[in-house]
């Protein structure tokens, strides 16, 4: 705690340090409109130095055609404007300095134009960080240290982001039941599964990730703790163009990716495709020590295992967007995977001893695992646009389809410290098929109004998965069904929703943003094998609130409200049973009920980069992952899900950048949380709280000649997940990047985790329960990455949108274990 408080002290000593040496900045404003002088709102508005159009910011009109720039350096500028069937526009130049800094630009009139628009020539580059005013973003394509990596490692540099590699569990600012998104669209995993689906992803796939912790009405209600929104590249120009990427890596194993991004826009037509491959071959080294009482005496049971695995994965999505005028648009858009994931050989070694030390037995188990997993998903969408002023009505209709197939074979021989058989040879395996689709409708309208914003929308989703487990022994060279073990279980889910939200102004500098969903929610979990039906129906509101005040043109303070809910994902909800060995398993809980989450926000953003959020909120129904469970009679550990009474969390999150010269730019987070957890748990009470923190900081360096290298490091402090208390993490990364082929191409090379720090090492000792647990994966890689541009250039965006399944998909079952 006295480490957390001094480097807050600190962080606040450069802060202060930093603002008094501030320069003094300048304030322009100014209007744009058309040749007829009708004021024009929503254009594009630059302003770039006089000298060679370099971008120094940017800004959107109003409905008045109003912009403003603020906390501007001295120096020559021109404001330039662009907007799509209009001429680009310059103001001619004008300078800020100590005696002007306050500049009121004419009226800036642009004219018609039939041709294509050209590009306004920036050099710029957004920081890897960004920190706004409703949300963090990373921009991935950006980084030198991300490229060839997976978006699993990249979100393992985001502030107030930890990771549990032992479970796979997501945590934002300390709290678990994260939403992923891919493209506004969720991805209906288990938090097991959506990490594997991460470490997957190619990060030279994706564009940028957006972390929302208080997402507003439009999005769907779930998420306790915000939503992580991942935005896949996406081809932005006119003409036939595209980009070719391929990367190599090695840590033990070997790795490669590739892929391909074509898109083609003239006239009414906008065509686009990207298919990539990603192969990995990694490890995981897991060792478990626990200490198993029972009836007066002590079993000491050590564990470890070695399991080396493959993946090949191949991800593709393709549409086309028809114009039919100027005011309707329909497109198509198909997405899919195809995942082959095995461990040929895995190995579990363990040693089995009395209270006196002394070695019982020594079983071992070699593992076998196949894991297939596909999906297709088809979305027809529809946006109308009304007036131009943007009022508009968009409308998509999806369907998703999973398909999975998991097989486990386990083979087990029990000797003594003599290398004796003590019992029979064990020879299991189970293979669960799996199906889950997923329908889905939405609909969204928006009406702006002269003091605000009206937005309205429903949505409907139906789900439906189904998982036959069926497992097997082998006996007298026959295979057996266990009808003991074998389990199938369906589940179908029913969602229906609409929402209502108006966001206007106040007065002149305090905005209002609030809104109200309706979620009805309609589920039934059947395990067919064991008789048990589990139904559920209800209705919640879920209300959202956002003020905004903008005290003086430097401070800016946020306060928002929100109630969330997490449902439990369909896979934590089966009641099957995952061996890793025949002592130690994982098994679903159909009796899971969904947690709800209240929380308050404060933020305070100086000169829109520097920021500081201070949040609270409560959890009740907690569920919690990878709870630890123990039969001690049969020396057998498992995990499951289930449901904790409370959880309270206090975060402070600090953000800045800071510009050290010009050739180097350095930016920082620091997130520091307090979690409190209450439930009666096993015939006791279980209450823990705890602080930690998290530490991000990146440097950017320009060397010159089309150079630039970055360098990245994480920490996160001593913690708990659940019931697990875990050692402090951390890793740094660091690469170097050239322009080439006239900068149509970019080299990159870098290394991530050099030593070998990112570590897991935990311990859970609750009631009867007490064992150890550290892994260690292939966290230490080299790569290089080369990408070529092609095509025409000149910018036009494609438009990017939502389908109606993106809260359904991030809870389906998916790829890889």
């Amino acid at each position: 705690m006295r480490t957390f408080i001094t480097s807050a002290l600190m962080i606040c000593l450069t802060l202060s340090v930093a603002f008094a040496q501030s320069p003094v900045k300048g304030k322009i404003s100014g209007k744009v409109n058309d040749a007829a002088g009708k004021s024009l709102e929503f254009v594009t508005m630059m302003l770039v130095k006089a000298k060679d159009s370099t971008l120094v910011k940017g800004a959107i009109s109003d409905v008045n055609g109003a912009y403003e720039f603020e906390g501007i350096a001295a120096g020559q500028y021109r404001v330039a404007a662009q907007q799509m069937g209009f001429r680009r526009s310059f103001t001619d130049a004008f300078e800020v300095d100590a005696e002007h800094t306050t500049i009121q630009v004419p009226a800036l009139q642009m004219s018609e134009e039939s041709k294509s628009l050209t590009e306004v020539k920036v050099v710029a580059k957004k920081p890897f960080i960004e920190q706004q005013i409703d949300r963090t973003v990373m921009n991935v394509e950006n980084s030198i240290v991300s490229s060839g990596s997976n978006a699993l490692e990249v979100l393992e540099k985001a502030p107030g982001v930890t990771i549990d590699r032992q479970s796979d569990q997501l945590q934002l600012k300390g709290k678990s039941g994260v939403i992923v998104m891919i493209d506004g669209k969720q991805t209906y995993l288990s938090s097991q599964e959506v990490a594997n689906l991460l470490k997957n992803t190619p990060s030279d796939n994706i564009e940028k990730i957006e972390i929302i912790t208080n997402p507003s009405s439009k999005y769907d209600a779930a998420g306790n703790v915000g939503i992580i929104n991942i935005r896949m590249k996406k081809n932005q120009n006119f003409g036939t163009n595209g980009t070719l990427t391929a990367g190599v890596g090695y840590g033990r194993f070997e790795k490669y990716n590739s892929a391909l991004n074509l898109n083609h826009r003239e006239g009414k037509i906008n065509a686009f495709g990207n298919y990539s491959y990603f192969h990995n071959r990694r490890f995981q080294e897991n060792e478990i020590n626990r200490v198993i009482p029972y009836n007066g005496t002590v079993t000491y049971f050590d564990q470890k295992s070695y399991r080396p695995n493959n993946f090949d994965g191949h991800n593709f999505r393709g549409g086309i967007d028809y114009f039919i005028s100027k005011k309707s648009t329909v497109g198509v858009l198909a997405t899919g995977f195809i995942n082959d994931w095995q461990q040929p050989n895995g190995i579990n070694h363990s040693v089995m001893r009395n209270a006196d030390r002394e070695i019982t037995m020594m079983p071992t188990t070699n593992v076998t695992v196949k894991n297939k997993w596909t999906n297709l998903t088809g979305n027809l969408n529809y946006k109308y646009d009304f007036n131009g002023k943007g009022r508009e009505l968009t409308a998509d209709m999806d369907y998703s389809r999973f398909n999975g197939d998991s097989y486990n074979n386990l083979v087990t021989r029990y000797v003594d410290a003599n290398n004796q058989t003590v019992k029979p040879t064990e020879n299991v395996r189970n293979d669960m098929p799996s199906a889950i689709d997923i329908w889905a409708f939405k609909a969204d309208y928006v009406h702006p109004t002269k003091t605000g914003k009206f937005e309205a929308g429903v949505k409907s989703s139906y789900v439906q998965s189904d998982n036959d487990l069926v497992y097997q022994n082998l006996i007298d060279s026959r295979w057996i069904v266990d009808a003991t073990k074998s389990n199938r279980f369906k589940y179908t889910e029913n969602v229906n929703a609409a929402y209502a939200s108006f966001g206007g102004k106040l007065s002149k500098k305090t905005s209002i943003q609030a809104g109200l969903r309706l979620e009805q929610t309609l589920s039934r979990g059947n395990s067919v094998t064991l008789n048990k039906i589990v139904d559920r129906n209800y209705l919640n509101l879920f209300p959202t609130l956002f003020v905004s005040r903008q005290i003086d043109t430097n401070n800016v303070l946020n306060l928002s409200y929100s109630r969330r809910i997490d449902r439990p994902n369909y896979q934590n909800l089966n009641p099957f049973v995952f061996y890793l060995d025949p002592y130690t398993y994982q098994q679903g809980n159909p009796y899971l009920k969904p947690q709800f989450t209240n929380s308050i926000q404060l933020t305070h953003v100086y000169k829109g980069a520097f920021s500081t959020s201070l949040s609270y909120s409560r959890t009740n129904d907690v569920i919690v992952n990878e709870v630890p469970g123990q039969i001690a009679e049969k020396n057998i550990t498992y995990v499951t899900s289930d449901n904790l009474a409370t959880q309270d969390n206090v975060s402070l999150t600090l953000s800045f950048p800071v510009r050290v010269s010009k050739w180097w730019n350095m930016q920082n987070n620091v997130t520091g949380y307090y979690n409190k957890f209450q439930s009666p748990y096993l015939g006791a009470q279980y209450n823990v709280d705890f602080v930690a923190f998290n530490l991000y900081s990146s440097h950017n360096f320009v060397l010159g000649k089309g150079i630039s290298a970055e360098l990245s490091g994480w920490y996160n402090s001593a913690g708990v997940f659940g019931f697990y208390r875990y050692q402090p993490q951390g890793a740094f990364s660091i690469g170097v990047q050239k322009s080439v082929l006239d900068k149509k191409g970019t080299l990159k090379l870098n290394i991530n985790d050099p030593f070998w720090l990112n570590q897991f090492k935990g311990r859970a000792n609750y009631q009867d329960i007490n064992f150890a647990v550290n892994a260690r994966w292939e966290s230490r890689i080299v790569r290089a990455t080369f990408t070529y541009r092609f095509g025409n250039q000149n910018v036009k965006a494609a438009r990017q949108r939502s389908t109606s399944t993106e809260a359904e998909r991030n809870r389906a079952g998916g790829g890889n274990n």
